[in-house]
């Protein structure tokens, strides 16, 4: 338990989906610092002897639940909530999956599949993945957001305009979150945290993870903003840079088609030089491996470009 907070929010207080009439879990004044204890994506259904098989039974009506949500006092629509993401407390186990039916490659890959980490949470060291490959960690929530002004249930798979499943991977201790407030007391939560994840989330999981997290929400009154945005406080993929990468295109008048394009290639490039399976080479493409948009201006083709890690394998 977080002895600097305010608040402990625990596992049980959570919810699925978002609605401007969810019953607060807890009223907090602006500055407030808050402990959520959060649930993994699956919420709670797979642990360290999970199989492939056990992919196969996934309960949908229990994924991606968020912790909260949190009446902020004073905060009304046409507000800012600042989120101060202060600090992360791993678990040490995590898993990613091939879930059939979704994913950028989901037609490819039809099979379920499942890898579970392991890894310190004191220390963060890379976690092993196959013969030779060590991932970096970098701890972040995937789903953080507000109620929308719309009203009834919303599913909770989407990103939107107030936050919700960005799984934006910066955004993790020491970044500062803006969200639009759309409804009296904005209704925070947050949940689906990872210890890693690359840019795109390519199969559709990252190194989902139970954690907790420690956040201080405050308000800006009376300001515009339309959508999330954030700042960080210094580099974002130094725990990756250090042996370089190596960078799969495509290219063409579609950037999905050059998104797709520039993975299957980077597939073919790790099963080719590491000796991996496609579906793991996959995976790990999804937790470390980032997807860049590199050129849209010089019509009629644009670039998309995958960059993988060397370090991983160094």
């Amino acid at each position: 338990m977080c002895v600097a907070c305010d608040y402990t929010i625990h596992r049980k207080d959570h919810h699925l989906g978002w609605n401007r009439d969810f019953a607060p879990v807890l009223r907090a004044e602006p500055g407030s610092t808050i402990h959520f204890e959060c649930l993994d994506s699956s919420g709670g259904q797979f642990d360290a002897g999970s199989t492939a098989r056990d992919v196969t039974t996934l309960d949908f009506s229990r994924v991606n639940p968020v912790t909260g949500p949190v009446f902020v006092e004073g905060a009304e629509p046409g507000d800012v909530l600042k989120v101060s993401i202060r600090h992360f407390a791993p678990s040490g186990l995590g898993w990613t999956a091939n879930i059939p039916g979704f994913g950028l490659l989901a037609d490819q890959f039809t099979d379920p599949a499942i890898h579970i980490w392991k890894y310190e949470p004191s220390t963060l060291a890379p976690s092993l993945f196959g013969p030779g490959g060590k991932v970096p960690l970098k701890p972040f929530a995937g789903t953080v957001g507000v109620a929308m002004a719309e009203p009834g249930l919303h599913s909770i798979v989407p990103p939107r305009r107030v936050g919700g499943n960005l799984d934006i991977r910066d955004l993790t201790a020491g970044v500062t979150l803006y969200l639009p407030i759309e409804v009296p007391g904005a209704l925070f939560s947050i949940g689906d945290t990872h210890a890693a994840q690359g840019d795109g989330e390519v199969c559709g999981t990252a190194i989902e993870s139970q954690m907790d997290v420690e956040v201080t929400l405050d308000l800006i009154k009376d300001t515009k903003l339309a959508s999330p945005r954030f700042t960080t406080p210094g580099p974002v993929t130094h725990h990756l840079d250090a042996a370089g990468y190596e960078v799969t295109t495509g290219v063409g008048p579609d950037l999905m088609t050059g998104a797709r394009e520039s993975l299957m290639r980077m597939i073919d490039l790790l099963t080719a030089e590491h000796g991996l399976s496609p579906v793991d080479a996959y995976m790990l493409c999804s937790v470390c491996g980032d997807l860049r948009i590199s050129e849209i201006v010089d019509m009629p083709n644009w670039v998309v470009s995958f960059y993988f890690p060397r370090i991983v394998f160094a």
